[in-house]
């Protein structure tokens, strides 16, 4: 079972009514902005939570979509090419303080949902408002990861290979995000930025999917039955890519303690799933104190690294009482068989990682549409 973290998703943001601000010179781009206008205001509307239509009448609009977050998957994906249109046709006019005032008057605001400073107020989230359009794009692409991510979570007991898929979808608009939208936007980001328009949030959030793939393979291959071995090694693989992932957030101030307390949990987690298999391989082997000793020091160890929140714990307690369980049996097999001594902390191996899952890259999809701006 994976740990389930959806603050990623939890954005917020403001109406943006771009025929009001970009002012179009021929009925054409007229039509296109309005469109542009409509296909945000549902994705306000949803991740807000202040839409008034019905169930029955939200599956419709989607095409029969049932999950809530397929139909915010359906609605970005609608957005997003004609989102991607117009920033390059923007981007064709060149610097001109008319597009400077306009974008400026669209009032583009997003929250933050990573953010650990004052994220909510008696108010309301906190809005940050940056006059780029790549902000927009940024933030965008931002939501759809994290969505997709949420996706991935949902099909986990119905299709792993598909929930593998999602997860490295997301990693790679992530990894798009990091690369090709957020270092263009570094010079106008206020001086409280939030985390997500920081390139290293978005490279800490893809090596996150990409884990969080490897979880959904290992389980797969568990389910198979697959060596202890390999599952030794893809387990602390996962615990790789998420040390990685904290690398990234630690050159950060005032990112999330929830974000940075779920990749702890995540971590020891699949570190104690990782020595629990190794241990099974040296007791298979023989080396039945080397065994006891890895899994007195896992237990002691993952103990310390207990989460606060609930249904975390859950899960950690089951997998504490299956590895405590494992550990008797083999406690009582090397006083009755083996008579090994149990060695110190120093002079046990450690698991060593492989990682098996690649991003899947992310290639933005733009209508090839002509825009007329009144100059």
């Amino acid at each position: 079972m994976l740990l389930q973290f959806s603050d990623p998703a939890k954005l917020k943001t403001k109406m943006c009514v771009f025929e009001d601000k970009f002012i179009a010179r021929d009925s054409s781009t007229l039509e296109q902005l309005k469109e542009m206008t409509s296909r945000r205001r549902v994705i306000e509307e949803s991740i807000n939570e202040t839409s008034s239509i019905t169930d029955a009448i939200a599956r419709e609009m989607s095409g029969g979509l049932s999950s809530h977050t397929q139909q915010v998957l359906h609605k970005l994906l609608q957005y997003l090419p004609l989102l991607e249109n117009f920033v390059s046709q923007v981007d064709l006019v060149g610097y001109n303080l008319k597009i400077v005032q306009w974008t400026s008057d669209l009032k583009i605001r997003w929250s933050s949902a990573l953010s650990s400073s004052s994220l909510f107020h008696l108010r309301g989230p906190k809005f940050v408002q940056i006059d780029n359009l790549r902000f927009e794009v940024a933030m965008t692409l931002f939501l759809y990861g994290a969505v997709l991510r949420q996706r991935a979570l949902e099909v986990i007991s119905e299709d792993q290979v598909q929930s593998a898929t999602f997860f490295r979808e997301a990693a790679g608009v992530y990894q798009y995000l990091a690369k090709d939208i957020l270092p263009s936007i570094q010079h106008c980001v206020p001086s409280e930025r939030p985390p997500e328009v920081i390139p290293s949030t978005s490279v800490a959030m893809s090596l996150v999917c990409l884990a969080e793939a490897q979880a959904v393979t290992t389980m797969r291959a568990e389910e198979k039955g697959s060596i202890s071995s390999l599952l030794a090694k893809l387990h602390y693989g996962i615990v790789d890519l998420l040390n990685e992932s904290a690398n990234h957030l630690r050159i950060l101030s005032g990112e999330s303690s929830s974000f940075l307390e779920f990749l702890s949990a995540f971590r020891a987690l699949h570190e104690l799933k990782s020595r629990k298999n190794l241990a099974k391989e040296l007791m298979s082997g023989g080396q039945a104190g080397v065994a006891i000793g890895i899994l007195r020091h896992a237990l002691t160890d993952v103990k310390k690294d207990m989460p606060r929140e609930n249904s975390w714990r859950l899960v950690f307690g089951t997998e504490i009482d299956s590895v405590a369980e494992t550990l008797r049996k083999f406690e009582r097999e090397n006083e009755i068989v083996w008579h090994k001594k149990i060695p110190s902390r120093d002079e046990l191996p450690t698991p060593k990682g492989s990682q098996i899952v690649t991003s899947i890259p992310y290639c933005p999809k733009k209508w090839e549409r002509e825009l007329a701006f009144k100059m």
